[in-house]
């Protein structure tokens, strides 16, 4: 097989690759890195079939491109393509409010959506004459490892091993040839349950001072996962942006997640922000749960302009900041772009550590568990650190490169 890196090689962002099995072509993710302003992968070739692995923009921003441009079908879960195409339209939108040019509109989106074919996780499928199997990928909700069962190989675009609230850890896959992501290469994760309690004991010792806490969320899995660990904390929390919609749509599709009838109730104790009114209320209150997860828009930055100067007010970062983006910026230099203005902040800025992605011990336990010949490192800026850790050949690309495995 042949695999070209369109994007995502010894960086974090923008997947795509482009696979050749003697001569079945499909192409792996097509997404772009949601920067200001937003940085695209290469241009991909012809090629009638693609596989989605998740929603999040780096992976899938570039879909409605390719199905427009060759009028590629896409696989994916039915839960992927939805909260795609919601993150699709708040990207449009984005990009009208930044004066940014974007290489496909509204009319391209309503085009590429007929191009979606619905896949079930664990369950196997012929695309373009190969055999290929889904299974869970522990990432976010309706996320798959696609694995190619003729030539034993497996991609594992974006991973988590553990177990948490909403999901449970993805499954090594005995294979040949692996494909990993290495976001967290070099980087360990903090105890979970730990975390969790450190969180909350922040949360008290804040709102207890009088102070507001604004927690910037990614609408998918992450304002799911933190409602979940929120639920009965005795805190009044209030829910503004996307999530509560992405949260609707993952209820629609219960069988992604660990117990549906959980995330309900958790999603059910929050309020609701509906109005400018609303917002009002909710930082009155002091929990606020808020778009989006890297502060480039979206209602946290009302939020944020509020308590900016309060030293007894937080934010809370809860993941991954692409450089570039704002959540970037705040926690670096405690400045952020409000409004078009660069703005010092004052009050406390925090990171919790809950991150989607698997730490680098698991990653190196789930290369060895898979029991590879060859592994291709991606979506990581650090690659060597695992690299080094294991003994089996390794590839770590550049963008635009080929690999060759035999």
């Amino acid at each position: 097989m042949i695999a070209k890196f369109l994007g995502g090689a010894r960086e974090v962002g923008r997947v795509g690759i482009l696979s050749n099995f003697n001569g079945k072509k499909l192409l792996i993710d097509y997404g772009l890195t949601p920067e200001e302003p937003p940085i695209y992968p290469m241009e991909s070739p012809p090629v009638d079939y693609a596989i989605l692995s998740h929603a999040h923009l780096d992976h899938s921003g570039m879909i409605p491109w390719i199905c427009n441009r060759y009028n590629t079908k896409v696989y994916t879960t039915a839960l992927t393509k939805e909260i795609s195409e919601i993150l699709y339209r708040d990207t449009l939108k984005i990009a009208d409010t930044k004066g940014h040019p974007f290489p496909y509109g509204e009319e391209e989106l309503e085009n590429s959506l007929d191009k979606f074919v619905y896949i079930n996780d664990k369950k196997k499928y012929i695309i373009n004459d190969l055999e290929v199997e889904f299974h869970p990928a522990g990432h976010i909700p309706g996320s798959v490892i696609i694995e190619i069962k003729e030539f034993e190989t497996v991609f594992a675009c974006d991973i988590n091993t553990i177990e948490t609230h909403l999901l449970k850890g993805a499954k090594p896959i005995k294979c040949k040839n692996l494909f990993i992501e290495g976001t967290y290469a070099g980087v360990e994760h903090p105890d979970r349950k730990e975390l969790e309690k450190e969180f909350l004991d922040e949360i008290e010792d804040i709102v207890n001072r009088g102070g507001k806490v604004i927690i910037p969320a990614f609408a998918v899995g992450r304002t799911q996962e933190l409602a979940m660990i929120l639920y009965k904390s005795g805190h009044e929390v209030w829910l503004d942006g996307m999530g509560y919609k992405i949260s609707d749509i993952i209820l629609k599709h219960g069988n992604y997640i660990k117990s549906a009838e959980k995330l309900k109730k958790a999603i059910r104790e929050l309020k609701i922000v509906y109005s400018e009114h609303g917002k009002k209320l909710a930082l009155k209150a002091g929990v606020v749960l808020t778009t989006s997860g890297m502060m480039n828009g979206g209602p946290v930055l009302w939020y944020v302009d509020k308590i900016k100067d309060d030293p007894k007010s937080a934010v809370i970062i809860t993941g991954y900041q692409v450089e570039g983006t704002n959540g970037r910026m705040l926690l670096e230099n405690r400045e952020i772009d409000l409004y078009g203005v660069r703005t010092k902040v004052n009050c406390q800025v925090k990171f919790y550590d809950f991150s989607a992605h698997a730490g680098h011990s698991q990653l190196i336990k789930f290369i060895k568990d898979c029991s590879p010949e060859n592994v291709v490192i991606f979506h990581s800026d650090n690659p060597e650190a695992i690299a080094e850790e294991i003994d089996v050949n390794v590839y770590i690309p550049e963008n635009g490169d080929e690999i060759i495995l035999k």
